[in-house]
């Protein structure tokens, strides 16, 4: 990502116990925690270190180490463990002031009981069953929204899900710096990508501005040829050249207006510290073409984007892409549109594309650059890159403004090559059948009011979205395997209530 790295975030590692069984037993819990912290850090599998703290054993220094780490810029987040009894009432005062993301990890240090030695001594010792629950009553009784994990520390899946959740917990920690310039406006008379923006910052942090198109066109307008031309060989060079009959001296001139874009874009965002951006066909002011592969290499870089000025989408594909960050093998992050359906009995599924604007890094196989006519806009023959999406599960999350609150919905869905090539449509896709099936699916996504623009990933989970909105005080509403209609249906007349 080459856009606002993220920061080098740490985690906290907070063990609690108490002074009843004297300093010996309290250096043993110490010992404990550091050879867990040194694992984890070991594990290869975590995505930031691991920072181990000195026992908390009073009010004051509870107190104390949640307000460090409240003022420590490189702290994402607290993950907690409790290995002997630890009174929960010591925990209120620094829990009260905690505001960053909290994971209780509710393991033990030992994984099998001593069968032939265990006796008292190692009883009081070792009482994470015990401690822990004392701890999760006052956490929950507080109302304090935080993930647990249970199982044991070395285990494998234990480690990759403490990974998952520090990625959703620096999109809490990043979510505040998420800027979204729109140029122009939304889409005439669109219902889905309008929204309260005053009511998204206090919610999420993200700021939403908006620009009128030709100070941003400007900005293109002021790259110089040379700038140009460079970055026309870069292209040349990265992908394939489908001239299908056009000119290519013509067809080169096309191509250049969108570098001219890509650059001028890129440097008004820096220069105005934006990460995402919304475009509208109908407001287009001073710019030559609709901007499509230009926004298409932007996205790769990092950048958020939405369609028609869908500024919710595009803060959410940049918030998916901060949480992506480093994800080894990654397979891609992209704003998405639902477009048309296959319906053949066992062929369903929904075909996503968009106009122009698919992100290259859920490109499967060669990525070729085409010029052709779009008939929204009233300009000239756009460039767009061209491809097709990987296989595998992947997530397509929905962000809407019902009015008095927001839902996110998180679809899980299984992207599929189309069963047979498609040489005149001149767009990028994907084609996913969502879970749990083409039907049912699609019937809980509109009976729960998703839009037809997704923030679209490969390399998160449902969980891992989902721990996010919920981080955020907002309803999450999951389709997946599980899904049906009237228990959907169930689901939301109680969050009606809960939410209300």
């Amino acid at each position: 990502m080459e856009v606002s790295k993220v920061k080098s975030y740490k985690f906290w590692f907070a063990t609690g116990s108490q002074d009843l069984y004297g300093d010996e037993c309290l250096a043993h819990v110490a010992e404990h925690s550091r050879r867990i912290v040194d694992y984890l850090n070991q594990s290869g599998k975590l995505p930031y270190e691991v920072v181990w703290k000195p026992t908390l054993i009073t009010n004051e220094l509870i107190r104390r180490t949640f307000n460090e780490a409240n003022m420590d810029e490189e702290c994402a987040g607290v993950i907690t463990w409790m290995h002997t009894f630890s009174p929960a009432k010591s925990w209120i005062l620094g829990l009260q002031e905690y505001r960053k993301p909290l994971l209780h990890l509710h393991t033990q240090f030992n994984q099998e009981i001593p069968y032939d030695t265990i006796d008292m001594d190692f009883m009081n010792e070792n009482q994470s069953a015990h401690g822990d629950r004392e701890y999760g009553h006052i956490v929950t009784r507080m109302g304090i929204e935080r993930k647990v994990i249970a199982g044991y520390w070395a285990d494998e899946k234990v480690i990759e899900r403490i990974a998952a959740w520090m990625r959703t917990a620096v999109g809490i920690m990043e979510s505040s710096h998420i800027r979204v310039v729109r140029v122009a406006d939304n889409m005439r008379n669109v219902a889905v990508t309008e929204g309260d923006k005053v009511e998204a910052q206090i919610k999420f942090g993200w700021e939403i501005d908006a620009y009128p198109v030709n100070e941003i066109a400007e900005y293109v307008q002021a790259v110089s040829k040379g700038d140009i031309d460079a970055l026309v060989e870069e292209y040349y060079s990265k992908y394939e050249i489908l001239l299908e009959g056009r000119d290519e001296k013509e067809f080169r001139e096309h191509v250049a207006v969108q570098a001219g874009i890509e650059i001028g874009f890129e440097r008004f965002l820096k220069e105005k510290n934006y990460q995402a951006v919304v475009t509208h066909f109908g407001d287009l002011g001073a710019l030559k073409q609709l901007p499509g592969l230009a926004i298409q290499r932007l996205m790769e870089k990092g950048y958020g984007f939405g369609g028609e000025g869908d500024w919710k989408t595009a803060a959410m594909v940049r918030l998916m892409k901060i949480m992506t960050e480093g994800v080894k093998d990654a397979k891609g992050t992209s704003f998405m549109e639902d477009y048309t359906y296959n319906l053949v009995p066992g062929k369903e599924g929904i075909l996503q594309a968009h106009m122009l604007e698919v992100c290259p890094s859920i490109a499967d196989g060669p990525i070729g650059i085409k010029v052709q006519p779009l008939s929204m806009g009233d300009r000239e023959d756009p460039a767009r890159l061209v491809f097709t999406a990987k296989e595998g599960p992947a997530i397509a999350a929905s962000l809407i403004d019902l009015g008095t609150r927001f839902r996110l919905i998180v679809n899980s869905v299984d992207c599929k090559k189309t069963e047979k090539p498609m040489p005149k449509l001149p767009v990028a896709t994907a084609f996913w059948t969502p879970q749990p099936s083409l039907t049912t699916g699609a019937e809980c996504w509109i009976l729960a009011g998703g839009a037809h623009h997704t923030a679209f990933s490969y390399d998160l989970t449902a969980e891992q979205l989902g721990d996010w909105g919920e981080a955020m005080g907002i309803e999450v509403v999951y389709i997946d395997k599980d899904t049906t209609v009237r228990g959907l249906k169930n689901e939301l007349r109680w969050n009606a209530a809960a939410f209300r």
